[in-house]
């Protein structure tokens, strides 16, 4: 155990380091001069400047919408340009790298009550403007552009771009802020003090605390810096730690915000646990990991919080009662009326305070410290919140019919009550809510106003507390004798109100949200719209939640076929009872155990009650196309025990079958029910259903699990050990679905887009649910997904990111992994690396699944995906990742953009095969028809008129019985033409295909066609792949329409 700890901590360390080495900046002699001789440039190019007069025609716009007065001035010169943050403490990080400049506002440009009615942000500004003019004159500055200072309009900076670049190409940004040091009285700026005069409810005059701390930010900002300078000088754990915590907190967009933390803040608490107001602890003791885990304990469960963090002694006893009625968080230092943390809202605190201990978990929980989950996982809005909502309020008055800046900027405002609502709407719904505006960027021209900076959509992310409490159709309120609340109630719900009596004879008021079972999840959406649209007055095409825009790929006329699930499952209970009732077979059924996913609710289309699959005639709808196929549910039955079982393995799978056979016939005679049978399968027909019967004995499952070593039944072995396989990983994944209820819809989303994208050969649909399961038994550092976009990004993200060549992936249902176990599956893995060490592009299994019942990954991934097939579905997912990220983000307003996740391009194959649309065993599966125009056509083929997927009227003339000969189960021209290709070109052609419902198949050459055609010139080259695909075109006479060459040619050239 001491071992295990001890390579713990070695890999840990050596991942942050290699880390740090990374992210670090180099502060190199050549770097440091290449950042010091600009800076000297910027200064004399400053100090260039001539004294004039400054007004507000230099920026109109800007003074106009922060309402300011007497803005004219005299420039002067700065009183010094000093490099500061970061670069100064040596923790700067390439990820940003920024040189921070502090340019100090000389006292003569302002006058001693400039603090009063905007003033002071309009002449920082202006005079930030005559900068910018000369300095875009200069040689050495490639670009010059606005910012904020952490996203406040009212208080622009400067982002100076310039023409050098540090060692290794690297570029640097240099940001221009200025200070007010010594500028005001501080005094004049207390909490209480009101200092916007236009500022009142009615006669009586507001405290303007935030608009207060704005200046007093500029006014403490170098002596702040110089406190975190003297702080971490010399302490290059403590430097490191900051750098870490950069990295944890930029990997989480909910938390490295505005409105929550920065690289600043992250300075400060570090400085205020390293001295002694903090009791110092942090000591020069510790490593860099330990500093960490310390800040990030500290930040999530820290009582010291409630009465704020103060840097300094306090000389007012009641100063943190006074601080923490305006601000829900408090950091002081030098003057107690600043807060340092005035801009940290409740919402971010709360969502700070919870992702800090996601990492506390991630560090104890985790494998290697959590170093991957801290690090590396990226935690972005869409992955982190189970349900987004965009909020586009460009150009929307309502926002800044007060004015821009008030106390508080008119979008912080905008922001707290989107909140609200939500928070109201929401109730019991919701575990958390975030609302985040980003409103400005480096694209914003400030001289011009504030009236452009709601380009930006305002973003809201709502986490699920359950998913029986976040889909109730059912608003309870109040009871109509509570007049006050009643009222309250009906004025926040409107329309969607009534009056209910409950089943113990109470009456109160409710609001609805009726959808059928299936809908469910909709009922989110439906809130949103409400709730925002009926309180801030925006149309509902301005409000965006990404809830269903995925569910057109699971409907089939509008409805989720898997609504008449309920039907399957009681057609299944029937068909159990009535097995296990079976007297007149000679070994009686002892359990029934269905082996399907369309059981387990997983199916990307379980199948629906088909007409003709009743007992006692057909049910027949006018109107609605009848299917001629039927999918079978598969069910394996075990039968009592018995010694008499024969020995040769074909001599069991035929005694097997008789036995089918024999419980068929049992089952008409004693039901009526109808059955098929072949060489290899059984399939019986009730209540609109197909089930196809497996049988699994115990000699079987005693050589299965290793008790028999007889050669002789390997056969056997390797059919039933299937069907154990599939028994066990049915029983897990049933488990699992009853306490996710939402694993059966992003399963399903996933398995659609494997299919889509012609990846059905490549991933089994056991190893898609197990990756899918992987997000919720190991979600650190998230929480298990409660919503089927979020769960659907999380799984392209695992496809994507996690390191399959070099970590084996552990599917862990239960928890009940032993330490030995886990060094076993290591082992095994360990081994399958070692076998293929000499040529890492064959390793095998390429992506290595461990469950209980499967350690050595032999189930469902042993022979594909192969590596190569590995690298083209990482790079498929992560394309897929990044596009719907996007959507979620910024795009999405029409479908298009979300077709295109399942629209996959034609172009990466050597040749497309496409079929005849109207053969497909289910036309109305296709997603997007397929078509190529350009490439050249190498096969052309006509329609089959034997095969017709739909019954045609005159079908329906006959006798139900005949009817229902004619029907197919299980028929699949698409897959037995499939099956041609691979047995007819197992080492020349690589088939991609759809299993869902796609008409086009892909075709890629393997080894052996490459090899031949590199030695043969091009015309012999193109004939042999001609020739190839004729072949093929005949293989698949009837349903192929025409085959195209796609890469041969540019190959060949």
């Amino acid at each position: 155990m001491a071992s295990d700890t001890l390579s713990y901590m070695d890999s840990m360390s050596f991942k942050v380091r290699e880390l740090l080495k990374e992210v670090q900046l180099e502060y190199s002699p050549e770097t440091t001069a290449t950042v010091d001789n600009f800076v000297s440039a910027i200064k004399k190019a400053i100090d260039k400047i001539p004294e004039h007069q400054v007004t507000a025609n230099l920026a109109p716009g800007f003074v106009r919408d922060i309402n300011a007065d007497k803005v004219e001035f005299t420039f002067k010169n700065p009183k010094s340009l000093e490099i500061r943050g970061s670069y100064s403490i040596q923790c700067v990080t390439k990820h940003d790298l920024n040189v921070d400049l502090f340019l100090h506002l000389p006292k003569e440009c302002f006058y001693e009550k400039d603090y009063l009615n905007y003033r002071y942000h309009a002449k920082r500004f202006l005079y930030l403007c005559k900068v910018k003019e000369h300095l875009t004159k200069s040689p050495l500055v490639k670009a010059v552009k606005w910012s904020s200072f952490q996203n406040e309009a009212r208080k622009p900076i400067l982002l100076i771009y310039p023409a050098v670049k540090l060692t290794g190409n690297a570029e640097f940004v240099a940001r221009i802020i200025p200070t007010a040091t010594s500028l005001f009285s501080a005094t004049k700026l207390r909490l209480e003090r009101n200092n916007i005069h236009t500022l009142r409810e009615g006669d009586a005059i507001q405290a303007t605390p935030r608009y207060n701390n704005s200046i007093l930010e500029d006014l403490f900002l170098e002596d702040n810096a110089e406190f975190v300078k003297r702080t971490f000088s010399g302490w290059k754990e403590l430097g490191e730690a900051l750098i870490l915590l950069k990295v944890w907190s930029r990997q989480r967009s909910s938390i490295y915000a505005h409105d929550c933390l920065n690289g600043f803040l992250i300075s400060i608490i570090l400085a205020f646990l390293a001295t002694k107001p903090g009791r110092h602890h942090i000591n020069s003791s510790m490593n860099t990991m330990q500093i960490f885990r310390i800040t990030v304990d500290f930040i999530a469960t820290s009582k010291t919080w409630d009465k704020g963090l103060f840097i300094q002694p306090r000389h007012e006893k009641n100063a943190s009662n006074k601080y923490m009625q305006l601000f829900p968080v408090v950091i002081c230092n030098s003057f107690e009326d600043f807060n340092l943390a005035f801009r940290l809202s409740h919402n971010g605190f709360q969502e700070l305070r919870h992702e800090a201990a996601l990492a506390v978990t991630c560090i104890n929980k985790c494998g290697d410290g959590g170093f991957e989950e801290l690090f590396i996982t990226k935690i972005d809005f869409p992955t982190r919140y189970d349900y987004c909502v965009r909020l586009n309020l460009r150009g929307n008055r309502e926002v800044s019919s007060l004015g821009y800046c008030l106390d508080d900027e008119c979008w912080r405002s905008q922001e707290q009550k989107v909140l609200s609502l939500m928070d109201q709407g929401l109730r019991d719904r919701s575990k958390s809510v975030r609302v985040i505006w980003r409103n400005t960027s480096s694209e914003c021209n400030f001289e011009k106003g504030l009236s452009e900076l709601d380009n930006e959509p305002l973003l809201i992310g709502i986490s699920v507390s359950s998913a029986e409490a976040a889909f109730k159709m059912t608003v309870i309120g109040p009871s109509p004798e509570e007049r006050d609340k009643a009222l309250e109630f009906r004025k926040f719900w409107g329309d969607k109100t009534s009056l209910r009596q409950f089943r113990d004879s109470r009456i109160a008021e409710v609001a609805v949200w009726e959808h059928e079972e299936w809908q469910r999840h909709l009922i989110i959406k439906d809130i949103a719209e409400h709730v925002l649209s009926r309180h801030l007055s925006i149309p509902k095409e301005k409000i965006v939640p990404i809830v269903d825009q995925l569910d057109f790929c699971l409907l089939h006329r509008d409805v989720d076929p898997i609504s008449f699930s309920k039907s399957l499952l009681v057609a299944l209970e029937e068909l159990s009872k009535r097995l296990l009732q079976l007297k007149d077979i000679p070994l009686k059924v002892s359990t029934v155990q269905a082996l399907d996913s369309a059981v387990r609710l997983t199916s990307v289309f379980p199948p629906m009650p088909h007409p003709l699959a009743h007992e006692k005639g057909v049910d027949i709808k006018p109107r609605k196309p009848v299917s001629t196929c039927i999918n079978p549910v598969e069910v394996m039955i075990q039968l009592e025990g018995s010694g008499n079982w024969p020995m040769d393995e074909i001599a069991i799978e035929k005694t097997k079958t008789a036995f089918l056979l024999r419980i068929a016939e049992s089952l008409q005679n004693n039901w009526g029910m109808m059955f098929s049978a072949t060489e290899d399968d059984v399939d019986v027909l009730m209540s609109g259903y197909a089930f196809r019967l497996k049988i699994s004995h115990e000699r079987a499952l005693s050589l299965v699990t290793g008790l028999s070593n007889n050669s002789r039944h390997q056969w056997s072995l390797s059919a039933d050990r299937q069907l154990l396989l599939r028994h066990q990983h049915a029983s897990k994944i049933n488990a699992l679905r009853g306490r996710y209820p939402i694993y059966g819809p992003i399963v399903r989303l996933a398995k659609r887009w494997v299919s889509a994208h012609l990846f059905s050969a490549v991933l089994t649909e056991e190893t898609v649910e197990l990756l899918v399961s992987n997000l919720f038994l190991r979600p650190l550092p998230f929480e298990p997904p409660f919503s089927r976009i979020t769960g659907f990004l999380r799984f392209l993200r695992l496809l994507s990111e996690y390191d399959w060549a070099f970590s084996p992936l552990i599917v862990d249902f239960d928890g009940e992994f032993s330490t030995e176990e886990k060094n076993k599956i290591n082992e095994n893995f360990m081994r399958s690396r070692e076998e293929h060490e000499k040529d890492t592009q064959k390793l095998s299994p390429a992506m290595f699944l461990a469950t209980k019942y499967d350690i050595a990954s032999e189930a469902w991934t042993r022979s594909s995906p192969t590596t190569a097939e590995l690298r083209r579905l990482v790079a498929y997912s992560t394309s897929s990742a990044n596009l719907l990220t996007k959507l979620i983000l910024q795009d999405g307003y029409d479908s298009y953009g979300w077709k295109c996740l399942l629209r996959t391009p034609l172009s990466n194959y050597d040749a497309v095969v496409l079929l005849h649309r109207d053969k497909l065993p289910y036309p109305q599966h296709l997603l997007f028809p397929s078509e190529l125009e350009q490439e050249r056509c190498a096969v052309r083929g006509h329609a089959t008129k034997i095969f017709h997927p739909f019954f045609s009227p005159g079908d329906f003339k006959v006798n139900s019985g005949e009817l229902k000969s004619k029907l197919m189960v299980n028929f699949d021209p698409v897959r037995f033409f499939i099956a041609d290709i691979e047995k007819g070109f197992s080492d020349e052609v690589k088939v991609w295909y759809d299993a869902v419902g796609g008409d086009a198949l892909g075709l890629t050459l393997g080894k052996a066609s490459s090899k031949k055609r590199k030695h043969d010139d091009s015309t012999e080259g193109s004939n042999d792949l001609s020739n190839t695909l004729k072949t093929i075109g005949e293989f698949g006479k009837g349903i192929v329409r025409s085959i195209h060459v796609i890469k041969a040619q540019k190959r060949n050239n």
